[in-house]
């Protein structure tokens, strides 16, 4: 199961609406049968700017296999669809490839899927969950293949299109091949995407608002380059491997163990979540070596080496005391976090971006990274990928549903963005929670790392991975379509999570999550894993230990 996230954690992470032609002569009619119309639909969607690679039944139980280049090698699909795969081009130096599921029960609903990091990989995985589902459903390379942002070096055009371009090409064509396929339009348009794919559905929701009905977006990388610059200035606290700063790989377990025995019972029940993480003031000082001694007589930090734990647990500000970043809550690691940020290296994707985008040179060197590049990324906001428009106005007009979560426990992306991103919201449009709540709602999912797994109630539908059933109380998706279609907002979310994360041998724990600025709040006495001991309040965040 966990090989259904992986993808999401290796992040190894001027608009204009260009009206596309209709795809499909209006006379045509679909065949009475699903596997004629999927044999038959290639003749009649070809056209000059796109190519059509094939279209098939795929039996449900049939094992997919896919070409080398992305995490995901292969695929079991769950229902029977008609997969169609084909490529479109978006400029003269740009093309996107997409595949679209049309499911044998189909619901009358559509969505996208997404990306994630940099790269252009079909998420498969999400492709099944929602075909099986129901849905029509398609996927894209976002205008280029492979794990890295490579491609984007001297072609500006491939970057737009993962910026924010592939997705919604996909989204168009995806809809007109739907609605030829089936005979008649769908009845609801929904999104789903995490880290990156929260990103593009952030930015779906502000330049193109009529894309999507629902979207369902989680542990959003919004504010992309300021996300990196923060990710790249790790580099330049910690230092390499051999700096009296850097602190060594194995002290992390050490460190993140001090967390949970300072933080843990800040919210009265001892299980190794923390809660409410911004309550946490961590104190590194606590390990520090004893007189005489140092990190290697046992594991403790150097008076350099807490500096640096404190430093890296702040927030990012420039000289004039503008924010950049907020800070990383403190919590454990679930995500490989102190290898890929705290490793002695620039961050991998922060490399890929200054390398391929904002230098545009593919032999430039990250030992020369300092505070001007990092802000020069920042300055630049490629291809308008940051995607942090705060005024939803358009969407909220047409009626849009925006359904948000971010685990408190995220390495690679702290939750403090998403609780940056809906305030800047609420001010920028100035509507108090109680509006807001009308089309926008943000939860947050203790115990959880970057889109999936960790020691708290993880499991709330946001993929096939999480997903423990269609009731919507605790299944994020379909508490969208419910809102979309019914008008019934979700006021908490019943996360699961299984022992070692397998359904085979029972529940660990059940937990409501509830939307913010409410926290969740320990009613005092019975069991912690119990979701009926917990209740939800706003809460002083800044109070002490």
């Amino acid at each position: 199961m966990r090989t259904q996230c992986i993808h999401i954690i290796n992040m190894s992470f001027e608009l204009a609406y260009c009206p596309l032609p209709t795809l499909f002569p209006s006379h045509w009619e679909v065949s009475n049968t699903f596997e004629t119309t999927c044999a038959t639909i290639g003749s009649y969607i070809s056209a000059n700017d796109r190519n059509i690679w094939f279209s098939e039944i795929v039996p449900g139980g049939t094992n997919l296999s896919f070409p080398e280049g992305c995490w995901q090698q292969s695929q079991v699909v769950s229902q029977d669809i008609c997969r169609i795969t084909l490529s479109v081009s978006t400029s003269d130096m740009s093309e996107i490839s997409l595949e679209v599921w049309l499911p044998r029960d189909w619901s009358g609903r559509f969505l996208s899927t997404a990306n994630g990091g940099l790269s252009g990989c079909i998420q498969y995985d999400d492709m099944d969950y929602a075909s099986a589902l129901g849905f029509a459903t398609v996927g894209t390379n976002a205008g280029h293949n492979g794990t890295t942002g490579e491609s984007f070096l001297n072609n500006p055009d491939v970057l737009i299109d993962w910026s924010w371009r592939g997705i919604h090409t996909a989204t168009v064509i995806g809809k007109e091949i739907s609605q030829t396929f089936y005979s008649r339009p769908h009845d609801y348009s929904y999104f789903l995407g995490c880290s990156t794919g929260g990103r593009q559905g952030f930015k779906s929701a502000q330049a193109f608002p009529e894309d999507f009905d629902g979207i369902l977006a989680g542990d959003p990388g919004i504010g992309l380059s300021s996300i990196l610059a923060w990710i790249g200035n790790f580099y330049l606290i910690t230092g390499p491997a051999n700096s009296s700063t850097f602190v060594p790989l194995p002290l992390w377990s050490t460190i993140y163990d001090d967390m949970i025995y300072q933080c843990d019972n800040i919210d009265g029940v001892l299980d190794s979540i923390i809660e409410n993480p911004a309550q946490c003031h961590y104190r590194p000082e606590a390990l520090l070596c004893k007189p005489g001694t140092g990190s290697d007589d046992s594991p403790c930090l150097t008076g350099e080496q807490a500096n640096t734990v404190r430093r890296l647990l702040s927030p990012l500000y420039l000289e004039d005391g503008k924010l950049i970043f907020p800070a990383m809550y403190p919590g454990p690691s679930v995500d490989g976090t102190p290898e890929l940020l705290y490793g002695g290296e620039v961050f991998s994707l922060t490399v890929e971006w200054l390398r391929y985008v904002l230098h545009n040179d593919s032999s430039w060197d990250p030992a020369t990274m300092d505070i001007t590049d990092l802000l020069a990324m920042i300055e630049l906001n490629a291809a308008n990928s940051d995607s942090f428009d705060p005024d939803l106005s358009a969407f909220r007009d047409v009626g849009g549903k925006l359904l948000t979560f971010h685990g408190l426990q995220d390495g690679l992306i702290p939750s403090s963005n998403s609780e940056r991103y809906y305030d800047d919201v609420s001010r920028t449009m100035g509507l108090r929670t109680s509006v807001l709540d009308e089309f926008y709602r943000y939860f947050q999912i203790s115990g959880m790392g970057h889109c999936c797994y960790g020691p708290g109630a993880w499991m709330v539908g946001q993929n096939s991975a999480g997903n423990t059933g269609l009731d919507p109380n605790r299944n994020l998706l379909m508490a969208l379509v419910r809102w979309v279609e019914e008008g019934v907002g979700p006021e908490t979310i019943l996360g699961t999570k299984f022992v070692n994360d397998d359904n085979l041998q029972g529940v660990s724990i059940r937990r409501k999550h509830c939307r913010y600025p409410k926290r969740n709040v320990f009613k005092g006495s019975g069991d912690g894993a119990d979701p009926g001991n917990w209740g939800f309040r706003i809460l002083n965040l800044q109070q002490s230990q």
